[in-house]
């Protein structure tokens, strides 16, 4: 098939890492893949690091003049490749994309959703998603509701696809473990409790330190916080303050930017998700239990979908959150309870599983 992934988005966050990792794996299966990105950001280098193709029109500008380009460019891009499928994975250009299809372009429109906003209701948004687009793809059963129940797309058209993670990259390696640990200095017996994702409010580090503390005042001497990430939307002075003022500054290591994320992972002992929202996707907490570690989350996004009740707390509750982490480090049946279901959980949500589910909505619009 012909397909173009519509990926406009300004930072490889989570809604562009599945688009882009979707492109390579339909582009590994044969497909013909282009991925619509915005120039010069990361997701268009990741995208060309990767081998696929790209083009980088402007859907993102609200200027009449680059618009009129954008839109010549597009239908010259239309016209050349002739596509058989296009997904769009943000929502500026949506409608372009829609009002092309209702004049005559004959491809099958597929609007996902990977992003925790929920959608505006009103009548010209409900139009798009019901009637013009071929199918709405969410990541998450939240949002399925509210396409079903607000948004009122017929529930033919709506599809439930997680992302899936590379479990053959995303997976426990001992050697690795031991190598990261001896680079940060985590002694055999020290637990590392870790939390990887960009520094941003959203992501729930303040909360993180908070319970960190909690349990060092409990008496939980052994225990280390593993930081995985770097300045962002936040700066790491900020979170070098929370904790200062948590006192937890000794027991603390902030990773940087690293290339060996798996290996990463690899060297914790448990884990936690503790976002203020987000997560419609959750890339970093797959790829945490493919690895078979631990994890406990605030019950945000996706996060009931993959985690067992037993291992959600209320975003914000830095004290929850505190409980379930000393309950994995006191209760080994509770730790293995949680490894098994992550295996369980990621055991559907390879790859291939990604691959498999979307090419199957693609062969029904197709096909249709």
């Amino acid at each position: 098939m012909k397909i173009i992934q519509v990926v406009n988005v300004r930072w490889f966050n989570a809604t562009a890492w599945y688009g882009i990792y979707l492109s390579k794996l339909l582009a590994d299966e044969g497909h013909d893949v282009i991925v619509l990105t915005q120039k010069n950001t990361p997701p268009d280098t990741i995208a060309r690091q990767w081998g696929l193709k790209t083009t980088s029109p402007d859907l993102n500008t609200s200027n009449p003049l680059k618009l009129a380009v954008t839109c010549k460019e597009i239908i010259s891009l239309l016209r050349k490749f002739q596509p058989d499928i296009i997904n769009c994975h943000r929502g500026e250009g949506f409608f372009l994309w829609g009002l092309l299809k209702t004049v005559g372009f004959g491809y099958g429109l597929v609007r996902t959703r990977g992003d925790q906003r929920l959608p505006s209701s009103d009548p010209l948004n409900r139009w798009l998603h019901a009637s013009v687009a071929d199918a709405v793809v969410v990541t998450n059963r939240r949002m399925a509701k509210h396409f079903l129940t607000k948004m009122k797309t017929p529930e033919r058209n709506l599809w439930l696809i997680h992302g899936g993670v590379d479990r053959n990259t995303f997976r426990f390696d001992r050697n690795n473990r031991e190598r990261v640990r001896r680079e940060f200095d985590f002694m055999p017996e020290t637990k590392v409790i870790g939390m990887l994702g960009r520094f941003d409010t959203v992501k729930g580090h303040k909360e993180a330190i908070e319970a960190i503390s909690i349990l060092r005042k409990q008496g939980h001497s052994d225990i280390r916080l593993f930081l995985l990430g770097f300045d962002t939307a936040m700066k790491s002075s900020q979170i070098e303050k929370w904790l200062r003022e948590f006192g937890i500054e000794d027991i603390t290591t902030i990773s940087g930017k690293r290339t060996d994320i798996p290996a990463c992972i690899a060297a914790l002992d448990l884990a936690m998700a503790p976002s203020l929202w987000s997560e419609a996707i959750a890339r970093a907490p797959l790829e945490i239990m493919s690895e078979g570690c631990p994890l406990v989350a605030s019950d945000v996004g996706v996060m009931p979908d993959l985690l067992p009740e037993s291992a959600l707390i209320q975003p914000g509750d830095a004290n929850s959150l505190a409980g379930k982490l000393a309950r994995i480090l006191d209760d080994n049946g509770y730790r293995k309870e949680l490894v098994e279901h992550h295996d369980k959980t990621m055991s559907q949500l390879d790859g291939s599983d990604f691959l498999r589910r979307t090419l199957n909505l693609y062969h029904n619009l197709r096909d249709a």
